[in-house]
């Protein structure tokens, strides 16, 4: 692959509802900590959703656990899933042709109420 370079494509712009952190490995823990237990206590918000994708996914759940025991009777419902990333190379020689490649990213969905979740669930 060394003959190949990645080809940047735009991130798709979705909207981030109000109550919805999403966690990257490169944030800090104790910025995320805070800023749930300021959307739980301050704004009277009544659930987050912690949203994370591969590497970042065990700092997820560390923060979720941090945040539980800061905040009492809070419920917790996971989902977890993954999906489907394709990366495409073109080639920096002439002669070869674009690659692309298809990986598949572990996803993971805290949420976080004061209110009972859904009991069915089984997360």
């Amino acid at each position: 692959m060394d003959r190949y370079q990645k080809v940047e494509k735009p991130k798709p712009e979705s909207p981030i509802n109000e109550n919805e952190i999403r966690i990257t490995s490169q944030g800090l823990v104790r910025n995320y900590i805070s800023y749930a237990t300021t959307l739980l206590q301050e704004r009277r918000g009544n659930e987050i959703v912690l949203k994370a994708m591969g590497q970042a996914i065990s700092k997820t759940v560390a923060i979720a656990e941090i945040i539980k025991r800061r905040i009492p009777r809070l419920h917790q419902d996971t989902a977890i899933s993954s999906v489907r990333i394709t990366d495409t190379f073109e080639p920096i020689e002439e002669g070869l042709q674009t690659v692309e490649q298809t990986r598949h990213v572990s996803m993971i969905s805290i949420t976080l109420s004061t209110k009972e979740l859904n009991k069915n669930s089984p997360g």
